[in-house]
């Protein structure tokens, strides 16, 4: 009956509720029914420039280039700073490509079709075509293989879509340029502006100061008032301002480093792997499925392997065994399967063809050997590339320069490597049929094919659960706050992450962070975060401690970085008031030094452009004032870095006139040029709404 009654007496409520849920219903079925719901649209954007919303949907392709990049660049699989390196990189790149391309339309920049044409295959090609189609030593570029593969476009959409996104970047470089020299030629020096920067590099100044270091105060005697904090900020406002949000947290790691008896186990798993490899049947399978790191079974120079290993097995004559030994953090063992004498480098070329488009892999074969016959008939090698290969290098004849070991697959490798100029060999990869020709190999040294094994030594599953458990006690004990008094009781150290920002990849003692750092940035102050992270070496559990935002910070959120100025301000005032009452009645240096205990120290040839006094530190104010003093007189009290001064100029010596006003003047427009294009820069994104929100996805 109650609940009979109440949906009597509720009934009205409901049935408009119904209503409005049905209405909803119907325009997010609308929604989804066009498209994608808003709500995720919204979950998709990066961020924005102006209003103009990025994607992650172009966004992480471009991140995950970026990221290859860097690997080949900097070699290894890649690792969170990497990671934060290559998302930086696209977030500025996007950044640039709104704003200047606004700043082009505003400013009528373009680039027309004759001045394309000419960037293209014109007299001024773009640095790019020289790159792509010039000779490495000449610095020419070949004008009629750059048109010949513009024509090849309507037969090839692979090509057609390459020349676009290189024609776009051909643009977006002259829209550069354009605005680059628009810039520069904007910065103009005058001659009174060179004649100053001349003599403030060039002449010198000789003086004697005396003065009293902030140290001949002890701190704990220096009482700092609220207005003494409120002076300072009012006077360096601009100093705190913050140019993105940072977090600060605190955090405990709870080590999953091996124990002794881990250390054991893995000694004795590797003494049995020792013995099990030397009667092995199949060296390199055995390595294969035993090694922590896959080393590739093909001949490897020497430098490629752990020093400890590097250094013995080039020595020794196949068929030798090596090991174990233990070195950084693995134990390593080897088998010298063979040695040889091989060439450093190899320059060749090659088709590739593809067995999808054949009927499978014989018949790919049965082309490349038809081909192999031509160009042993006398065919050409560069024609047959461009008619058959797949590759991207058949519009330069299949031309693939010269490489070392290690850049190509292992087939290719030992086929290259292991002939002699001028043959020709058909082998297959992953990636279809070559046929190779080997047009020049260089150097020689030695080389050995080894079947590598190396086992680190690691915490075992035991080790890492009891580390666990502690982690999820500390959490679970922690949620009330008391973070640093908990860790004290346990004996914990307590790290500091100070002002990270949200696309770092790195904090200090943590090796794999971004994941906290995510979970940073969506937690208040004092939030102690509800995950134990897992790091490379450790288990984490952290607490957010501050949270400064973009902008100017309040004096709260400084007080405690600006204590030592404001401390050194208040000194200042005490010691200037102590000087004043020495310079009362001197009437030289001297006098000064004598009545404040002190000594005279005389600075010779000190330059305007270098305020560094001999023995002390950089002095900004003192050196200033002195290049801004007459000789033989008293200078009032200067409050510098390390103290308060008081001074008397000797004498200056000015330099010769500027014999060559221009190049000072030309010098002096270059340096002030590249400072401007940055400034220009950096005013754009000054003027412009960015909303970042990359922490989301990174």
């Amino acid at each position: 009956m109650g609940l009979m009654t109440f949906l009597r007496n509720r009934a009205g409520f409901i049935l408009i509720g119904a209503i409005g849920f049905a209405i909803v219903a119907f325009l997010v079925g609308d929604a989804i029914n066009v498209g994608k719901p808003f709500w995720a649209e919204s979950q998709k954007v990066v961020g924005s420039v102006d209003g103009e919303e990025i994607s992650i949907d172009q966004f992480g392709p471009k991140v995950d280039q970026s990221l290859a990049q860097f690997k080949q660049q900097y070699g290894g699989s890649g690792n969170a700073q990497m990671q934060a390196m290559a998302v930086d990189n696209v977030w500025q790149g996007e950044i640039a490509g709104i704003l200047l391309g606004k700043e082009y339309s505003r400013l009528g920049l373009t680039v027309s079709g004759d001045e394309l044409f000419d960037l293209l295959q014109g007299k001024n090609p773009s640095p790019l075509i020289v790159q792509y189609f010039g000779n490495p030593q000449t610095g020419e570029f070949n004008r009629a293989e750059v048109i010949n593969s513009l024509k090849q476009q309507g037969k090839n959409p692979q090509l057609k879509q390459q020349w676009d996104l290189l024609q776009v970047e051909i643009e977006k470089q002259a829209l550069q340029k354009k605005y680059s020299n628009l810039i520069t030629n904007s910065v103009y020096v005058t001659t009174i502006e060179a004649n100053d920067e001349y003599v403030n590099r060039n002449k010198l100044a000789n003086f004697k100061y005396t003065g009293l270091d902030y140290a001949s105060i002890p701190d704990a005697s220096v009482k700092l008032a609220e207005s003494d904090y409120a002076d300072y900020y009012s006077e360096n406002k601009k100093r705190f301002e913050n140019p993105t949000e940072t977090r600060s947290f605190e955090y405990v790691a709870f080590s999953v480093s091996p124990t002794k008896s881990d250390s054991a186990a893995v000694k004795a798993q590797v003494e049995k792997l020792a013995a099990d490899f030397k009667t092995a049947q199949n060296d390199s399978l055995f390595a294969a499925v035993n090694s922590d790191v896959k080393v590739p079974y093909t001949y490897l120079t020497r430098g490629k392997l752990d020093p400890a290993v590097d250094s013995v097995v080039f020595n020794l004559p196949a068929g030798s065994y090596y090991g174990p030994v233990f070195s950084g953090n693995s134990y390593k063992l080897a088998k010298v399967v063979d040695t040889r004498f091989s060439p450093d480098s190899v320059k060749a070329r090659h088709i590739l063809i593809d067995p999808s488009k054949l009927g499978g892999v014989d018949k790919a074969k049965q082309l490349a050997d038809s081909l192999k016959t031509l160009v042993q008939n006398g065919g050409d090698f560069a024609a047959l590339a461009q008619k058959y290969s797949i590759d991207g290098s058949k519009d330069k004849g299949g031309d693939l320069g010269t490489f070392s070991r290690g850049q190509m697959v292992p087939a290719f490798e030992d086929a290259a490597f292991n002939g002699k100029p001028g043959d020709l060999k058909v082998v297959t990869s992953q990636f279809g049929v070559h046929l190779i020709k080997i047009e020049k190999q260089i150097g020689s040294s030695k080389v050995a094919k080894l079947a590598y094994i190396e086992k680190s030594l690691a915490a075992s599953n035991k080790t890492r659960d009891a580390a666990y458990k502690k982690a999820s006690s500390f959490l679970n004990e922690v949620a009330d706050g008391n973070f640093a008094e908990l860790a004290q009781k346990r004996g914990l150290t307590v790290g500091v992450a100070d002002k990270v920002t949200p696309t770092q990849g790195f904090a200090p003692g943590l090796d794999n962070p971004r994941q906290l750092i995510r979970d940073a940035y969506e937690a208040d102050k004092g939030d102690v975060l509800k995950e134990v992270y897992q790091m490379d070496n450790a288990y984490v559990v952290a607490r957010v401690t501050d949270i400064k935002p973009k902008g100017i910070l309040p004096l709260e959120d400084v007080k405690k970085d600006i204590e030592p100025m404001v401390r050194n301000a208040v000194k200042a005032k005490m010691l200037t008031e102590k000087i004043t009452k020495a310079l009362a009645g001197a009437s030289a240096i001297e006098q000064v030094a004598q009545k404040l205990g002190k000594q005279v120290s005389p600075v010779e040839n000190i330059v305007f452009a270098n305020p560094i006094i001999p023995g002390a530190s950089q002095e900004d104010k003192l050196v200033g004032a002195v290049f801004g003093s007459q000789p033989g007189k008293l200078s009032e009290v200067i409050d510098g870095n390390q103290g308060v001064y008081v001074f008397s100029v000797n004498k200056f010596t000015n330099p010769a006139p500027l014999a060559n006003t221009y190049k000072q003047k030309q010098a002096m427009m270059q340096a002030s040029a590249q400072r401007s294009l940055g400034s220009a820069f950096q005013a754009l994104q000054d003027k412009s709404k960015i909303k970042d929100n990359r922490v989301k996805f990174y």
